[in-house]
């Protein structure tokens, strides 16, 4: 199988199956000197981590990481930093149910990459959905922490759900302290409560909803980029919608751009001292393909999951037709958990960009 990599100087590469022995990643290109411990890459696998509250799966995974390669004990900080070669990390599979798999091993989910998958390959991992299954996200937030470390404390990431199902929050709500004080990432306190009651009720009916992720990017500095191959925001674009379940990617206001006029839509600017103020972000902080030093701004659309209690109509590998009612522990909604992924894909693409501007401008 190919494509398990993405990045160019700043590169990714993961490893392994939902539910075999391990899964992990491989980061090259991660310059040396950086203090790197498992600590600081735990804190954000922890926020991915299943089994954390009823609205996501129960499966109970504790994603411990270990470094493997690429740091070592310096004398002089007296800790672990990057040696600048490659960084691989692993997570250990735990709490595999391969039993719950087993009345799918020869009828294709729908909504799955069961069929797809078969079709190209010949040959699937059943339990669980092998490499096409999100337990795979866990890597990239892995390689995710050792980004941020690249990126530096000067650029913050963050994300939130803003819709779960049809109820969107109120953005005159918005608190980014409240995100992690709720089960959701919801940065609406009101809005919180209701999703509850709604993601309940989705639950004990057997059923799924989706949902849209907000994940933001501040500090990053005018010039990340370039105006036609290696656009920014393409690149961040290709990068979320390569998480599991996402089926649509905006930047900025996105598809609401299409509905404004040009005196709407264009981020007007001011002289403000040595800089520049734009009065709006509908670019999403990308001009031309390059950062223009507001926010950086993607939403994300992540679909219901699709494994669900309800008998479906599907086929078998015989092509025969038959129903499928698909047993396990699953998340009601898989958005909820997309929010440190896409976190995580932002630091990725934004780290891979800064070097890529270093190596071409020397800044």
């Amino acid at each position: 199988m190919s494509h398990n990599s993405f990045g160019h100087l700043f590169r990714v590469t993961t490893w392994g199956e939902s539910h075999g022995p391990a899964i992990g990643c491989v980061v090259d290109g991660c310059p040396p000197g950086l203090a790197l411990t498992p600590e600081f890459i735990q804190q954000y696998l922890d926020k991915r981590r299943p089994g954390t509250s009823r609205f996501v799966t129960q499966r109970q995974e504790e994603d411990k990481v270990r470094i493997l390669s690429g740091v070592f004990e310096d004398d002089r900080t007296g800790g672990p930093v990057t040696t600048g070669t490659p960084i691989s990390l692993i997570i250990e599979n735990t709490d595999q149910r391969s039993k719950d798999y087993s009345e799918i091993r020869d009828s294709y989910r729908p909504g799955h990459a069961d069929y797809v998958y078969d079709q190209k390959y010949g040959v699937r991992d059943y339990r669980g959905g092998g490499r096409s299954s999100a337990r795979e996200t866990a890597s990239r937030v892995a390689a995710g922490a050792v980004a941020r470390m690249v990126l530096g404390s000067g650029v913050a990431i963050r994300g939130a759900v803003v819709q779960i199902g049809p109820h969107a929050i109120d953005r005159a709500n918005w608190n980014w302290d409240v995100v992690e004080q709720n089960p959701f990432w919801c940065p609406d306190a009101d809005m919180a409560l209701k999703w509850e009651t709604f993601l309940d009720e989705t639950r004990k009916a057997g059923s799924s909803c989706g949902a849209i992720v907000e994940v933001v990017a501040e500090g990053v500095p005018p010039g990340w980029g370039a105006p036609v191959y290696g656009k920014l925001d393409a690149d961040l674009a290709g990068a979320l919608m390569s998480i599991n379940a996402v089926k649509g990617v905006e930047i900025g206001a996105g598809f609401a751009s299409a509905a404004m006029s040009g005196e709407d839509n264009a981020d007007q600017m001011r002289r403000a001292g040595n800089g520049v103020k734009f009065l709006s972000n509908n670019n999403g902080g990308v001009l031309g393909g390059i950062s223009s030093g507001q926010p950086v701004v993607a939403r994300i659309a992540v679909k219901p999951t699709s494994s669900i209690l309800t008998p479906r109509q599907t086929i078998n590998r015989q092509g025969e037709d038959t129903d499928i009612r698909t047993r396990g522990r699953h998340d009601p909604c898989v958005g909820i958990r997309a929010v440190p992924v896409a976190e995580a894909m932002m630091a990725c693409v934004l780290a891979d960009h800064r070097l890529r501007h270093r190596g071409q401008t020397g800044r």
